[in-house]
């Protein structure tokens, strides 16, 4: 499976057909790539559309973005189909229950196959922007060349979603992400690779990069994208197959093999994988004892 993975820019359009146009764009540089990550909130650019006084309010861009969804849902199916691709869109702040999530939308070329929100919240989601937790749920695609599951951004820093994704049959984890700053990518690009390491899966980074200073929510962007794996056989040394270069407006391409990820969970020099899942198992039969010890 080829896949390639954005490292994408926030625009400013005047209409939406310039927005249009743009994701075609990209769409028809990527090669003959088989699926294409884009980044969490990189649907923020479609605020650009509306008035300078929606524009700079926080929480109503997000409000009026909904009324663009059908047009969202629409144009990602449309060349998703056109190009006969698999697309994990641009995560957008769907409106819902009274409340909005971040929802990642998973496009293919017979339309809309699903979508995955997010667990967990960074400070300024819950905080400041009004983006709330997304049901428990977590979606296993199945494609003809293997299965994925999303993390997206700070879901990846966490182990549980990854775990249990990867034992109903993931094996390759997309992390879409947005960050500001070398910290916050840091700390992504981290927990994939920890990812990677404990479910010997691929993880794939989608991030946005550079500014976009007319938006409140996504105007300091930095990134990078990757393509991690278990550093084990059959695999690089480093557990790096591909590493993009920061804050390039680019797509990050890869081979991802699955034969290799059954391989090395059955006979990697370590098995990581079947460790971490026997885990809950040994946890939930026996006592921890926890020690305070004063020095």
């Amino acid at each position: 499976m080829k896949i390639a993975t954005a490292q994408f820019p926030i625009g400013y359009f005047a209409n939406l057909e310039d927005w249009k146009i743009n994701i075609r764009g990209w769409v028809a540089s990527s090669e003959d790539a088989q699926i294409l990550v884009f980044p969490e909130y990189g649907s923020m650019e479609m605020a650009s559309l509306f008035s300078g006084q929606i524009q700079k309010d926080l929480v109503g861009q997000i409000v009026k973005m909904n009324e663009l969804l059908p047009e969202f849902h629409a144009y990602f199916c449309q060349i998703a189909n056109e190009f006969d691709k698999i697309i994990l869109c641009p995560s957008f702040p769907v409106q819902e229950n009274g409340g909005f999530v971040n929802r990642v939308f998973v496009v293919g070329p017979n339309g809309l196959a699903g979508y995955q929100d997010k667990f967990f919240m960074t400070r300024f989601e819950d905080e400041e922007w009004g983006i709330s937790s997304g049901q428990k749920k977590l979606s296993v695609f199945e494609s003809k060349w293997g299965k994925f599951g999303i993390q997206t951004c700070y879901d990846v820093e966490f182990g549980i979603g990854s775990k249990l994704l990867c034992e109903a049959g993931a094996e390759v984890i997309f992390a879409p992400s947005c960050t500001e700053t070398l910290r916050g990518a840091t700390r992504v690009h981290i927990g994939a690779r920890a990812r990677a390491l404990e479910n010997q899966c691929y993880v794939v980074v989608s991030q946005t990069v550079g500014d976009a200073l007319w938006s409140p929510a996504v105007d300091i962007n930095y990134g990078y994208s990757a393509i991690y794996s278990t550093p084990d056989l059959g695999f690089p040394d480093q557990g790096i197959l591909a590493l993009g270069e920061p804050q390039e407006s680019m797509w990050l391409f890869a081979e991802l093999e699955m034969e290799k990820i059954h391989e090395v969970r059955k006979n990697g020099s370590v098995l990581n994988f079947k460790s971490n899942s026997a885990i809950k198992n040994t946890l939930r039969d026996s006592e921890i004892e926890i020690q305070h010890i004063r020095i």
